[in-house]
């Protein structure tokens, strides 16, 4: 058994039903991304098989990154889903070191909890998605506890997600994609993030932090 973190690096086929359908609505994808890691991972399967994903979109491709703890198999993603290449993050992790200069691309859902009076005491407010110079600041302090040091962010708004459920008030995923360069300040935090991934909305696509060396200047 591979104890190795892995990421697979999926290039969804566009003339599949079943891509078509994943496309149209995150809890359709978060099913079919879930069938890549083994089964009996009891009450919280995501969290035990450390499984994240994100989905890269350009105007003639869509490309589906899955992260796992230790184990991927493509061979039980629908047939003729798209073409997988999986790889171990450890050499990644390896070359981090203080100092180091990345890129990075994050898809994040940026949030925070409302406050609430003093005589609402025991009660939690809702948790409100943040935009704009909010989010951004969010992101900055996140990625330093993270240790990372941005120096460029460039936010893309992402289609905003709502998982499938009976309450039509369900909490609505804003989702917001970060891309930049940056310096590690602390590899070991880094590479906790790197597998914890960040932020809220993990079973929708967010949290998926990936990293490269930034070319020389």
């Amino acid at each position: 058994m591979n104890d190795e973190p892995l990421i697979a690096r999926i290039r969804l086929n566009p003339h599949s039903r079943d891509v078509q359908r994943d496309l149209r609505d995150a809890t359709d994808m978060h099913r079919t991304v879930m069938r890549m890691v083994p089964d009996g991972l009891g009450d919280s399967p995501r969290c035990q098989a450390g499984l994240l994903y994100r989905l890269d979109e350009t105007d003639t491709t869509s490309t589906l990154l899955v992260q796992a703890a230790n184990r991927l198999d493509p061979a039980r993603l629908p047939a003729g889903y798209g073409q997988a290449d999986i790889k171990s993050l450890t050499p990644m992790f390896t070359a981090l070191r203080k100092g180091l200069a990345v890129r990075y691309r994050i898809v994040l859902n940026p949030a925070k909890r409302e406050r609430l009076p003093l005589e609402a005491k025991g009660k939690r407010g809702r948790i409100k998605p943040l935009s704009g110079a909010d989010a951004d600041q969010w992101w900055l302090r996140r990625a330093a506890d993270s240790g990372l040091h941005v120096h460029i962010l460039t936010p893309t708004n992402m289609p905003a997600v709502r998982p499938r459920r009976q309450d039509p008030d369900g909490m609505r995923h804003s989702l917001i994609r970060y891309d930049g360069t940056a310096t590690v300040t602390d590899p070991e935090a880094l590479h906790e993030a790197v597998l914890a991934g960040i932020g809220r909305g993990k079973p929708y696509g967010a949290g998926l932090l990936s990293l490269a060396p930034a070319p020389a200047a």
